[in-house]
C-alpha cells in the first residue's frame, strides 16, 4: 500500500495534472481539497481523463471537496483547473494498493 500526500497552488486560470493515472496499483481512495476562506466563494473544476474539460465536476461553495473511495473508483488521470480569479492552494491524498 502507498499513500500520497501533498498540497500545490495553482496559479488563477491554470490548469494541472493532480494525480496521473496508476501504472502498476489500483487506487482505492483520493480526495482534492481547495483551501480558502469558507465564507469565499472560489471555484475549480476536476475533470477525469479529459485535460480540455469537456466534463467536469465543480467545486465551490464553502465545501471545495471532493473525495472518492472503494474498489470501483475512476483509476485515470485527475486534473485540476482552478477557474476562480484568486490563485488557490489545494491539497491532495491519494491511496493505492
Amino acid at each position: 500500500m502507498a499513500q500520497t500526500v501533498f498540497s500545490v497552488t495553482i496559479l488563477s486560470g491554470h490548469q494541472k495534472l493532480f494525480f496521473e493515472r496508476p501504472h502498476v496499483s489500483r487506487r482505492i481512495f483520493f480526495s482534492i481539497r481547495a483551501l480558502a476562506n469558507d465564507t469565499a466563494w472560489y471555484q475549480s473544476k476536476i475533470s477525469f481523463d479529459d485535460p480540455a474539460f469537456r466534463t467536469y465536476f465543480v467545486l465551490d461553495g464553502p465545501g471545495k471537496y471532493f473525495e472518492a473511495k472503494g474498489e470501483g473508483i475512476f483509476q485515470g488521470n485527475v486534473w485540476v483547473y482552478n477557474t476562480s480569479d484568486v490563485n488557490l492552494f489545494y491539497t491532495g491524498t491519494e491511496i493505492l494498493i
